[in-house]
């Protein structure tokens, strides 16, 4: 059995087992350091199944190595830091990313918008002129069809029929603005 103050000899005969002994005495200890630094149990324990691995694949290196604990103590807390800066990068990057598509969705949006009310502005200019008063009274000005008929001289069934046309007019011009028209009429 190896003593953790003693150097580490993986390269002979028995490195399996040796190699094996060093895990099994120092892997929970390790664990729980790691726990303390990084916050959370599956990557204290990814971070030590890590230094086991380096260890492994440095075995023939390690021969001269005076502490194995100190030695695997160091290496978890290195790892570790390596881990949350690792993580931080790609919160920052993540945090950068929803930024700058959510400004591209906000410009596209406000490019959409200026495109749609050109679009309305210029649907509503091809309406005969007393549907387009008409519609603008009710959609622009909120009047109710009773206060448009009532300022026209019309019947409230004229306004109806006015704004059913003016309706099914704009609908066909602005067909491929439905979408668009949705999300803002349902976040007004």
């Amino acid at each position: 059995m190896e003593n953790s103050t003693s150097p580490i000899v993986l390269v002979n005969a028995d490195a399996d087992a040796v190699f094996e002994q060093v895990f099994k005495s120092h892997f929970k200890r390790l664990h729980a350091y790691a726990c303390t630094i990084v916050k959370d149990e599956d990557t204290a324990e990814e971070v030590v199944q890590n230094i086991f691995c380096k260890l492994w694949e440095k075995k023939e290196q390690l021969q001269s190595l005076q502490s194995v604990s100190a030695y695997l103590y160091r290496a978890v807390y290195n790892e570790s830091l390596n881990y949350l800066k690792h993580e931080k990068v790609k919160a920052s990057y993540q945090s950068f990313a929803v930024k700058s598509m959510s400004e591209a969705d906000e410009n596209a949006g406000k490019g959409r918008i200026v495109e749609l009310e050109e679009r309305v502005a210029q649907a509503m200019s091809e309406l005969p002129e007393q549907c387009r008063t008409i519609f603008h009274m009710s959609r622009f000005e909120d009047m109710k069809y009773r206060e448009i008929a009532d300022k026209m001289g019309l019947s409230i069934k004229t306004v109806e029929n006015q704004m059913g046309k003016a309706l099914k007019l704009m609908r066909i011009k602005l067909a491929d603005f439905l979408p668009i028209l949705w999300v803002i009429l349902l976040n007004m």
